[in-house]
């Protein structure tokens, strides 16, 4: 793993509607989007940001998202595709706590995992209009039992192995993958910039803009916790993507996201 590789692991499909995708803007109607994890091969471990959604609790608590997913879209039957289990993988970060990208944290209770500090004690108490973005707790057992909730984790995962290290600001996670602090979409969500020894980097807006148009309008989604910040998040992943010469990538651009590589293709 001497060179940095990036691989997207394709989760699957959702559905909202077009005024949650561009909050105030619309226009309305369904609109699906793919939801993907990321995996760094790096000299210094594998790291995995964001582990999707999982099927079974968006059927049971938010059905009307329709998802869409695959054996092969899980992230063990993502991980098989490229050869490795979920045991290959040494840090599982999370860039905040909604229900799809937090959903395959259960298959990691030996890994270390990051996340901002503010974002298991807001999982734990969150606003009421944050409900249903932090209603699957099966990343922690803190958080599922300050709700009241039986965390679903897998067998032999317990609070401690479902503790997070806490981080704040911007993170050097390895050489070359900084985690990039853009609150208002979630409390303490992160972006991601990537550098790589052989091609421009990639800048992954996740969820600080859903799409290029999100983007390029500096229109978030309706499901955020503070506006004006994530009108500044939104700026400064801009602004950080031309001082580094990045090509930026999004975290719910269907259009877009029919052009990455994905499987067991990567960028390196």
């Amino acid at each position: 793993m001497s060179d940095t590789k990036v691989y997207l692991l394709d989760g699957g499909s959702l559905v909202l509607d077009g005024y949650h995708v561009f909050w105030n803007r619309g226009p309305g109607g369904e609109v699906r989007f793919p939801v993907y994890s990321i995996l760094i091969e790096h000299a210094e471990g594998r790291f995995l940001i964001d582990t999707g959604y999982d099927y079974d609790h968006v059927m049971k608590v938010l059905p009307f998202e329709k998802p869409i997913q695959e054996k092969h879209q899980t992230i063990p039957g993502a991980l098989a595709l490229l050869g490795l289990e979920p045991k290959d993988i040494d840090v599982v970060v999370n860039s905040h706590f909604h229900f799809d990208h937090c959903g395959g944290n259960k298959y990691f209770p030996h890994a270390k995992k990051i996340c901002h500090r503010s974002e298991v004690p807001q999982a734990c108490n969150p606003q009421p209009f944050e409900h249903l973005g932090y209603s699957d707790l099966s990343f922690s057992a803190e958080a599922a039992e300050a709700r009241g909730a039986t965390a679903q984790l897998l067998e032999g995962t317990t609070r401690a192995n479902s503790t997070f290290e806490g981080i704040d600001g911007d993170v050097e996670l390895a050489k070359g993958v900084r985690l990039i602090s853009t609150p208002g979409h979630s409390i303490g969500h992160y972006s991601l910039l990537v550098e790589f020894p052989k091609r421009k980097p990639i800048m992954f807006t996740i969820d600080a803009a859903y799409t290029q148009k999100s983007l390029e309008t500096l229109c978030q989604a309706a499901f955020h916790i503070d506006p004006v910040a994530g009108v500044n998040s939104m700026r400064r992943v801009k602004k950080l993507a031309e001082d580094h010469g990045a090509e930026l990538m999004y975290s719910h651009d269907m259009d877009n996201f029919k052009t990455y590589k994905t499987g067991t293709q990567f960028y390196g």
